[in-house]
């Protein structure tokens, strides 16, 4: 071998120990593909080649940093996971709304209420639906406005009448729907949700118009409905700033006992001056549904809760724009109207 060709080995080697590491982080590797490499005499296996691509493109991917949220979204959204200037937003205006219809056309509560249920109870069936319990649909929502509506003319007796025959006809419904010939599926569980939707809703909700019936009606459902603002409010406010030692985690893991500490404490303060200031009563009976009113409040809630949980849910529907759906403004609703009608009926 002659003296040249040595030193062009040798600068040739030189050469190719000081290029840059290309990107898949094979030094000496020059950029291309492996045909390249083959035909400048640099047998390549493809095979290999794109395992190693593989392997270097899923540790890209997993250590790659989480895109970050978009600027606001934190800000827009609050601890308990709902969008707080939306939700205040919505809140506000129902609220207004309500006191309006209260103080200057209280027979006008009645059609906005049972609006409500009929929405409400529409909502809960559909979800159930989807988790395949087939309530009829139909008779359970007509007879639940039978049920609201019918406590107007007739009171108690109207409602539980309505309430015995609408149960009745979801039952032969879901019996016969897939006709004479077919025996229902689930049907013994399918009628017992039924019932308990027609109860858990339209039932409870027409104790609202029972209370309303009353002389001085409208401000006494104005009372009730202040009351579970201030409990939702204090349970809020006090579960954000203090809330450490979660309630029930395995159903709702953001209750606290804290939030209930403040939900009581706003909620009496609250009945102290509705039962005084609106109703002209005795302090002490604020004081007695303050405290129920935050019992049942909280476990309506719960209640929600769990059937979301089991449902595999996180809203009921998305009419509400950081609240969810109707239903999920009513669930601490209509236990308190049923609490309400029971203390204020039984002493004033």
């Amino acid at each position: 071998m002659s003296d040249g060709t040595i030193v062009a080995e040798k600068a040739a080697a030189t050469g190719a120990a000081d290029e840059p590491t290309p990107a898949n982080g094979t030094p000496g590797a020059p950029p291309g593909n492996s045909g390249d490499a083959a035909r400048a005499g640099h047998p390549t296996d493809d095979r290999t080649g794109r395992e190693t691509e593989s392997i270097i493109a899923s540790a890209l991917s997993q250590t790659s940093p989480e895109p970050a949220p978009p600027p606001g979204a934190a800000a827009s959204s609050s601890r308990a996971g709902r969008n707080l200037p939306a939700a205040l937003a919505v809140g506000l205006g129902l609220g207004v709304s309500l006191i309006l219809i209260l103080l200057f056309v209280p027979k006008v509560f009645i059609a906005v209420a049972g609006t409500a249920v009929g929405v409400a109870t529409w909502e809960v069936a559909k979800r159930l639906r989807e988790a395949d319990v087939l309530v009829p649909r139909i008779p359970l929502i007509a007879g639940g406005q039978a049920v609201f509506w019918l406590g107007w003319p007739y009171g108690a007796s109207g409602v539980a009448g309505a309430f015995a025959a609408t149960a009745l006809v979801c039952m032969v419904w879901r019996l016969f729907d897939h006709g004479l010939r077919t025996a229902p599926r689930n049907f013994l569980r399918d009628t017992a949700i039924t019932i308990f939707t027609l109860a858990w809703i339209p039932l409870l909700a027409s104790f609202a118009t029972l209370l309303l019936l009353e002389s001085d009606g409208n401000l006494r459902v104005l009372t009730f409905m202040i009351l579970v603002v201030c409990s939702d409010v204090g349970g809020y406010v006090a579960g954000v700033l203090f809330g450490k030692h979660p309630m029930v985690p395995s159903i709702s893991p953001k209750k606290s006992w804290e939030g209930f500490c403040g939900s009581l404490v706003f909620s009496v303060i609250g009945g102290l001056l509705t039962v005084t200031l609106l109703l002209d009563a005795n302090s002490m009976i604020g004081v007695v549904l303050g405290v129920g009113l935050v019992l049942v409040a909280t476990v309506g809630d719960l209640i929600e809760s769990q059937i979301k949980r089991e449902l595999g849910i996180k809203d009921m529907g998305t009419l509400l724009p950081g609240h969810g759906g109707i239903m999920d403004r009513l669930d601490s609703m209509l236990p308190s109207a049923f609490v309400s009608w029971l203390v204020l009926s039984t002493l004033l």
